[in-house]
């Protein structure tokens, strides 16, 4: 069994820094904490549709591999100089994701924040 925790605070963060898995510091606005906190929101998001879908949706597997991939990115991020990816994992995704768009209509614009449209590429 791993540590009990005896308080939910450690105060080392009142400084404005948090700590990364290398021990090693941070700003807690610094990008890199962005970034995985932005990609550990999207896999909560991915579990949300995945509580959603039947069991046996066609896309649980799929989906499930993207979240294991985002918690390994996740611990990159966290870890500087750690790689979990290997480049097949962005070649799976991205070929999961061409069989998905080959029955859909070509995208034409993308609606971006505040409502205006750009064109796609």
């Amino acid at each position: 069994m791993g540590n009990r925790l005896s308080k939910i605070y450690t105060r080392t963060g009142d400084d404005g820094s948090t700590g990364l898995g290398d021990g090693s510091r941070v700003a807690k606005n610094h990008l890199r904490v962005e970034a995985y906190g932005t990609v550990d929101e999207l896999n909560a998001h991915i579990g949300l549709l995945r509580a959603e879908l039947a069991p046996n949706h066609a896309e649980q597997t799929f989906l499930e591999t993207v979240q294991h991939d985002l918690f390994d990115l996740g611990g990159e991020l966290c870890i500087p100089g750690y790689t979990l990816l290997k480049p097949e994992c962005i070649a799976e995704a991205e070929h999961e994701i061409d069989t998905l768009n080959a029955n859909l209509p070509p995208l034409k614009d993308f609606i971006l924040p505040g409502g205006s449209k750009a064109a796609a590429v």
